[in-house]
């Protein structure tokens, strides 16, 4: 019997990441991997799993895993400054979205066909949808941000504390198990429904410094590792130098050219929004020749 931990020794002696074939492990992941909702898009990723500063990916074919230096339970800011840089999202979700362009499986897709017969017609109108967002982003960029900024981050923030909340509550059976989270979140909840009044140039200028740290901490951080060696940067020299060399610009960019910054981020927004929505008109089009197909059987 096997473990996927046995494999994972040369993660402690400098390996960026290792592959182990899902065959090669027979024993079912330990209590220890608890699965991970928020990630960095990686290609042909099923699931993503996390224990300590181990982050396993499924894929159909392997378990890769890799190495953080920060656990994000634990140090949430320094894994995004250090592990989970904004350069590397983007460019991460970006690419995940391309190589995954085909992601439905005939042998799920047939046990389905006539529960969803309308499926495929869904993606379709969703991928269009998505595109025509992305094309009014182009279009009218101040007005959408202006828009997403004055509503969204209002109701994100209302979210947040709806769910520090349902944290402090136990629904079975039903009673408050923490007055402090659900006070905490009851606070949150305000705050989100009062920051709906503040101007846009506020929440634009509470962004864009917000946006600033994280880039020259990201770029700091990069250079010092990468003034150590290549011990010190596992996942490739000239990539953490390049994270962080773009990392520094865009964070120059947003004081020496604020409009600029604002345009070039709508730009790589609209740009992951069309990738999203050839995804989902490719994975319609894909089911609906194999329903047509199945039913032709």
């Amino acid at each position: 019997m096997t473990r996927l931990e046995e494999f994972l020794g040369p993660l402690d002696q400098g390996v960026w990441e290792v592959a182990v074939p899902r065959e090669a492990v027979t024993e079912p992941l330990d209590s220890g991997w608890k699965r991970s909702r928020i990630n960095v898009p990686s290609p042909g990723t099923l699931a993503s799993y996390r224990k300590g500063n181990y982050h396993l990916h499924e894929t159909a074919a392997e378990w890769r895993v890799h190495y953080d230096r920060y656990d994000p339970k634990q140090h949430p800011l320094l894994h995004l400054v250090d592990d989970a840089p904004l350069i590397l999202m983007i460019g991460e979700t970006f690419l995940a979205l391309v190589t995954n362009a085909r992601t439905a499986r005939s042998d799920e897709t047939t046990l389905v066909l006539e529960g969803q017969r309308r499926t495929w017609q869904f993606m379709i109108l969703a991928g269009c949808a998505v595109i025509l967002a992305a094309l009014a982003i182009l279009a009218r960029p101040v007005h959408i941000f202006a828009a997403v900024v004055s509503i969204l981050i209002p109701l994100l923030i209302a979210g947040l504390g709806l769910l520090v909340v349902m944290n402090g509550v136990s629904l079975h059976p039903p009673a408050v198990a923490s007055k402090g989270s659900v006070f905490l979140g009851l606070c949150v909840m305000a705050l989100g429904g009062s920051s709906a009044s503040l101007p846009v140039a506020l929440w634009t200028m509470i962004i864009f410094v917000v946006l600033a740290v994280w880039m020259f901490a990201s770029a700091l951080v990069s250079f010092r590792r990468v003034t150590r060696g290549r011990r010190a940067v596992p996942e490739g020299l000239f990539k953490r130098l390049a994270l962080g060399i773009l990392s520094l610009v865009l964070g120059s960019l947003i004081f020496l050219a604020p409009q600029a910054f604002l345009k070039l981020m709508l730009d790589l927004l609209a740009l992951i929004l069309v990738a999203l929505g050839i995804v989902f008109i490719e994975n319609g089009a894909e089911l609906r020749r194999r329903m047509a197909a199945g039913i032709g059987q």
